[in-house]
């Protein structure tokens, strides 16, 4: 893949946090209409079948022969056991407190890059890190008033987990596969599997098929996971796995503040304090170590 500028980063980026922030609530929102799993797997295979019409016009570059198993691992951890873990896991404990634990993922990639990819570790990267997931912890605190699951904390650990092995896994070898392909397969394979596992276990006629369902699920579908994955894989690929990590700190923030705006929810001293650590934490993990070249 080409580089990107730093305009284009900016762009990039403010995109992907934004589609993935309104993720959150409008996932919500839908999940009203559906049961979990299958809404899982419509929404994955659906965004896999809509970045195919793209990838097929690219079938010299798919080499799947040479390369299933990329697609393989990448299916199984950015999607099955990544959305897997998150739709069951969010019956266990309050959504706050999950997301808390699921974005502790910034802080795995950054230890995983240093470990596997020979990204830099210093001070100022690690005060970074931990300060972003204390940001989100604060913000989230108001679950820990409620009831907490053992279980639901090891399967919010798993998402957390299997997304940022699938991140730093992606990064490693992406060069060897091409992107679009990547993506439309790995959502393909997932969707499928969840697919075929939620109409084992759950019933299609609980599903609601009303506009506000029908437009939640196109929307998710493009925009936040086809979309969505594209431009993460991309952001990924042109900068430092952990600096653009980093950045997915502001998503449970942005989902909490359209909940404040859209949803009538309070806007509460621990989500000013989040904010202000979220904010230091990626000036901190994106500032240049002094002595080097960003």
């Amino acid at each position: 893949m080409s580089k990107l500028t730093r305009t284009q980063t900016i762009l990039l980026i403010v995109f992907l946090v934004t589609v993935w922030g309104v993720n959150w609530p409008l996932s919500k929102l839908a999940l009203t209409y559906t049961p979990p799993v299958l809404f899982s797997g419509m929404r994955t295979l659906l965004g896999g079948l809509f970045l195919f019409i793209v990838a097929v016009t690219r079938y010299k570059q798919l080499r799947f022969k040479e390369t299933w198993f990329i697609y393989l691992i990448s299916a199984l951890l950015n999607v099955v056991l990544y959305y897997g873990l998150q739709t069951i896991g969010l019956n266990y404990m309050p959504a706050g407190l999950f997301a808390a634990i699921v974005f502790l993922q910034p802080v795995l990639v950054g230890i995983f890059s240093w470990l596997w990819l020979g990204e830099s570790m210093y001070g100022l990267k690690i005060i970074g890190l931990i300060l972003g997931f204390l940001g989100v912890g604060v913000i989230s605190s108001g679950g820990l008033s409620e009831h907490i699951s053992f279980i639901g904390i090891l399967l919010a650990l798993g998402s957390s987990l299997s997304w940022a092995l699938g991140t730093v896994y992606v990064k490693k070898i992406g060069s060897a596969v091409d992107s679009i392909w990547l993506v439309t397969l790995q959502l393909i394979m997932g969707g499928l599997f969840m697919t075929i596992t939620g109409s084992s276990v759950e019933r299609w006629k609980d599903i609601v098929w009303n506009w506000t369902f029908i437009l939640s699920l196109l929307f998710i579908s493009v925009f936040v996971i086809a979309i969505g994955w594209l431009v993460f894989y991309k952001l990924m690929d042109s900068g430092e796995a952990s600096k653009v990590a980093s950045f997915t700190f502001l998503i449970p923030l942005l989902a909490i503040l359209i909940g404040t705006l859209f949803l009538n929810e309070p806007f509460t001293l621990s989500l000013l304090v989040g904010l202000v650590l979220i904010l230091v934490s990626i000036y901190c993990v994106n500032r240049t170590r002094r002595g080097t070249r960003g």
